[in-house]
């Protein structure tokens, strides 16, 4: 055991007094608040795009009117965000006009749309204000920078709409705006009777995106701290130092000094992220609830998930010669980490629903289900809790196990890469 801490405590500190790992342990938090400043900087300087050009073709003749009028105050409110309205009536001889004349017209808009004269053609039926038509909003090669001005032109044509059937219907248009507006308060509660307060949008929208932050934590400390775990012991194997160690340790005592050692530096990057983290939440005044509970399932969970796959990241180190070798085994690794990461607000959304309870007992992905659902609100059972530390804990033994058994032999074996056939013989022969 003595031999696995020294290992341990010179891979943590040949890592740590690096000026690489200096640099980007600090680096990367303070990168994250800079971008996330000066982002908002720059909206707020520049906060624009090019103006967008619509074209409308109102064929109740009574619509066009006030949706220019509610263009004209969104340009005044919003210099910057220009949306330029064009009208592109149906000249006939008739009423209501003929349909040949509506086509022709409407094909006229859609080739403007090809000739890039408008952004987007909009037609609004003739009964829509019956409630029987639709509007249609025709774009091309449409860019993601006019997306906002196409909702708001839905927006202003909607509203022009309702105006118009309230109009039709005899009903106040105030009237109705005063049965449509609800207020709405958000009011956190403690243990205490009188204990509450507001919460705003931003403390719901944060508390929303905790489970996530927990859950990218422990994802970003097993495969960022795993990716060094491949390199040390790529590294030291192409340079034959590895033969220097196994002539003073075990081959298992090198492994589980490397494990521990990095899983060291992975909680130490986490704790100074999540410092970082916390720290302008609760200067924005924004109260999130972290209990012990969560912190202590946080760190067991990680701790776990990181001896589990840096056991099969060691294995995978040792019977490979270069990084590039590597990569054929570290996809099925990285799709399952991946996997809770797409799912995760599905997840969230259900932290008690059967998918959760099941992924939160499955080793591979068990660490990073587990916190989300805990982190989410979940009445977990601390019996459920115990069972999935119990399950990952018995799936660690035998992972350290299978891969130590991979290490005492890929270690030392140079050249060709072993078929995972020979390795599964390895297993068998030992």
């Amino acid at each position: 055991m003595r031999k696995i801490i020294e290992i341990a405590r010179r891979e943590y500190i040949d890592t740590v007094k690096t000026k690489t790992f200096l640099i980007s342990l600090l680096f990367t938090p303070v990168l994250i608040v800079g971008i996330g400043f000066f982002t908002s900087r720059i909206s707020q300087v520049e906060g624009g795009r090019p103006p967008v050009r619509v074209v409308v073709t109102d064929l109740t003749t009574q619509l066009a009117g006030q949706i220019e009028v509610a263009m004209s105050k969104h340009n005044q409110s919003n210099p910057k965000r220009q949306i330029i309205f064009e009208s592109l009536p149906v000249v006939s001889t008739v009423e209501p006009p003929a349909q040949d004349d509506t086509n022709a017209v409407e094909e006229q808009g859609k080739e403007q749309l090809r000739s890039g004269k408008a952004d987007a053609y909009i037609v609004i039926d003739q009964n829509i204000i019956d409630g029987i038509g639709k509007t249609h909003v025709y774009t091309y090669k449409s860019k993601p920078t006019m997306m906002d001005a196409t909702w708001a032109v839905e927006e202003f044509i909607r509203n022009a709409v309702v105006a118009q059937r309230c109009k039709v219907q005899n009903v106040s248009q105030k009237l109705l705006d005063d049965i449509r507006n609800v207020s709405i308060e958000r009011v956190e509660i403690g243990t205490g009777a009188n204990e509450q307060h507001v919460q705003s949008q931003g403390q719901t929208t944060v508390k929303m995106m905790v489970p996530l932050f927990f859950m990218f934590m422990i994802y970003m400390g097993i495969i960022g701290i795993g990716q060094q775990m491949l390199s040390s012991v790529i590294e030291e194997k192409n340079s034959r130092i590895i033969e220097m160690l196994l002539s003073a340790v075990s081959p298992f005592e090198l492994m589980a000094g490397k494990i521990l050692g990095l899983g060291a530096i992975g909680l130490t990057i986490i704790g100074l992220w999540t410092a970082v983290s916390y720290g302008p939440i609760l200067w924005q005044g924004i109260s999130v609830d972290i209990t012990g509970k969560l912190l202590f399932c946080f760190v067991v969970y990680y701790i776990l998930g990181f001896l589990f796959f840096s056991a099969l990241l060691a294995a995978i180190g040792s019977v490979c010669n270069t990084l590039k070798e590597t990569q054929e085994f570290m996809r099925p690794v990285v799709l399952i980490l991946i996997f809770p990461m797409i799912a995760w607000f599905k997840l969230v959304q259900s932290p008690d629903g059967v998918f959760a309870r099941v992924l939160s007992l499955v080793p591979p992905v068990s660490p990073l289900v587990m916190p989300l659902r805990i982190s989410a609100g979940s009445n977990v059972s601390n019996f459920e809790i115990l069972a999935s530390m119990a399950l990952l804990a018995g799936a660690v033994f035998l992972m350290i196990w299978l891969a130590g058994k991979i290490f005492r032999t890929g270690i030392l074996m140079y050249g060709k890469r072993p078929s995972l056939r020979e390795i599964s013989r390895w297993l068998r022969a030992s």
